[in-house]
């Protein structure tokens, strides 16, 4: 139900954008395996950096959060906007 809002969302978000994967249910859906779930918010949108776990160590944030640092120091706001604008639009999922 919320894939079509969240798409809608990071399609109005101002560039750069980007994306962090914040638990496990997050990165591949977790063990809820039914039509309502979502099996990795990467399949909707881009990530650029994956936190997994349940509920993610607090070492394994601060190491994705410096990763994602890191990421946004090194890259310009061309680099970053390469590929399509948009992704699938919400009305389409």
């Amino acid at each position: 139900k919320q894939a079509p809002i969240l798409v809608k969302v990071y399609n109005q978000m101002t560039e750069p954008k980007w994306v962090v994967a914040y638990g496990v249910c997050t990165v591949s859906g977790g063990f809820y395996d039914n039509y309502s779930t979502v099996m990795g918010i990467d399949t909707l949108i881009p990530v650029d950096v994956y936190i997994p776990g349940c509920p993610p160590r607090p070492e394994m944030v601060i190491d994705a959060l410096m990763k994602l640092q890191d990421k946004v120091q090194a890259e310009t706001l061309e680099d970053h906007v390469k590929g399509p604008a948009l992704v699938t639009p919400a009305s389409k999922l």
